[in-house]
């Protein structure tokens, strides 16, 4: 049989594919998500997230430090409130000496190479666990974006390198890009969640964080009402637009996995960086079905990362950044 061309001359063994690879991840690509808890000496694995864990700050400096060591350079830290301090303002987010202020300036006292992109919502403030403030029955806007404000000045103040509002109220990228201009933190950036989707998939990391809505006759049952619809694709290149005209500096999509088109569409539409987040329910399928024998998990955990750099993703943020790092390098 004769052929001008035969495609598998260019897949015959590893040396010739490793040659014509069109995507090379490294750890350099990615962003660790960490969980920071109150207390001294504390640890907790999170049960729907195998393998991950809540970090009290002593232990969460050491395990950033080796993030570190095997290439990961980048974190996004959330924190999981004490309910004492929760009520419907999230007024706790912006003190000076709360959690996640004190753990910004801890790491980068301990790594100050170790670039932080911290969270901004009001979630894990929220007696309601939703990422807003509540008036009658509804998260209002405006008055949350005052909070979040106030909150993203504290973490700069605290040393942040940028701040990632995940919180999908709308105008939020312009408020705090002013806030940061009038008060000199011009060097501070934003990664914006730009396309946010209203996704199942959140679960565990809600179980990490306590910060599920709370089931009440009279507040929403869910996070619909601000973050997106998962059937829209069009609106994604348009909030993600008007972010960037906002200033965000690095815009996200999330989940990644089962959203791979909209991170292409984004990719496709944009000149700034593009940040995908591998979350918490991605994670726990693969995991859960490496525990049962079903898939591969280094494999599957690989094919997955490869797959969201090649749709477009110069960041990804996920739950395997270490472990992949530590594969990658050997």
């Amino acid at each position: 049989m004769y052929l001008q061309r035969r495609n598998r001359t260019l897949r015959r063994n590893e040396s010739i594919r490793s040659l014509v690879r069109e995507t090379i991840l490294t750890p350099n690509d990615f962003m660790a998500p960490v969980f920071i808890g109150e207390g001294k000496g504390e640890k907790h694995e999170i049960p729907s997230m195998p393998g991950y864990y809540r970090y009290s700050l002593d232990l969460m400096i050491k395990e950033v430090k080796e993030l570190y060591s095997v290439g990961v350079k980048a974190i996004n830290p959330y924190v999981k409130a004490s309910d004492n301090l929760k009520d419907n303002t999230g007024k706790e987010s912006w003190n000076p000496n709360g959690l996640m202020q004190t753990s910004i300036r801890a790491i980068k006292d301990a790594v100050p190479e170790m670039i932080i992109m911290s969270d901004v919502a009001l979630d894990p403030y929220s007696i309601y666990g939703h990422d807003g403030i509540i008036e009658n029955g509804d998260i209002v806007n405006d008055a949350t974006i005052e909070a979040l404000t106030k909150m993203s000045l504290s973490h700069a103040e605290a040393g942040v390198d940028f701040v990632a509002p995940s919180d999908m109220m709308d105008g939020r990228v312009a408020a705090f890009r002013k806030a940061f201009e009038e008060n000199g933190y011009s060097h501070v950036g934003i990664m914006t969640y730009a396309a946010k989707y209203a996704s199942c998939f959140y679960g565990p990391f809600r179980d990490a964080l306590d910060s599920a809505p709370v089931d009440s006759q009279n507040i929403p049952k869910n996070k619909k009402t601000y973050q997106m619809d998962p059937a829209n694709r069009t609106e994604a290149i348009k909030e993600t637009l008007d972010d960037i005209a906002e200033g965000a500096d690095i815009v996200m999509v999330k989940p990644a996995m089962a959203y791979l088109d909209i991170l292409r569409e984004v990719r496709n539409a944009v000149n700034v960086p593009v940040s995908a987040y591998q979350v918490s329910g991605e994670y726990a399928m693969i995991k859960a079905a490496a525990q049962n024998g079903w898939l591969d998990e280094k494999v599957t955990m690989m094919e997955s990362l490869t797959c969201i750099k090649r749709a477009g993703a110069d960041i990804i943020s996920t739950y395997f950044a270490k472990e992949a790092a530590m594969l990658l390098n050997g």
